[in-house]
């Protein structure tokens, strides 16, 4: 996975993020959306998620790694 930079993080557009209303889980290439889920799930497990919101961005990932 390429490494984001903050700088590089600020400058993505809101659409390019999985919770684009608080800028996390960015989802700009197929890594980077593979990582967003892996992560939503250690989040549900951990109790800090709702499975819907691991939904969400479970189904946005998805959209940017079949385009890859």
């Amino acid at each position: 996975m390429a490494k984001l930079s903050e700088s590089e993080r600020d400058k993505l557009p809101a659409s390019k993020f999985a919770e684009p209303q608080k800028r996390a889980y960015p989802i700009e290439d197929a890594a980077h959306a593979k990582n967003a889920k892996a992560r939503a799930s250690q989040a549900v497990k951990a109790g800090r998620m709702s499975k819907a919101e691991e939904s969400k961005i479970d189904k946005k990932a998805d959209t940017v790694i079949e385009k890859d």
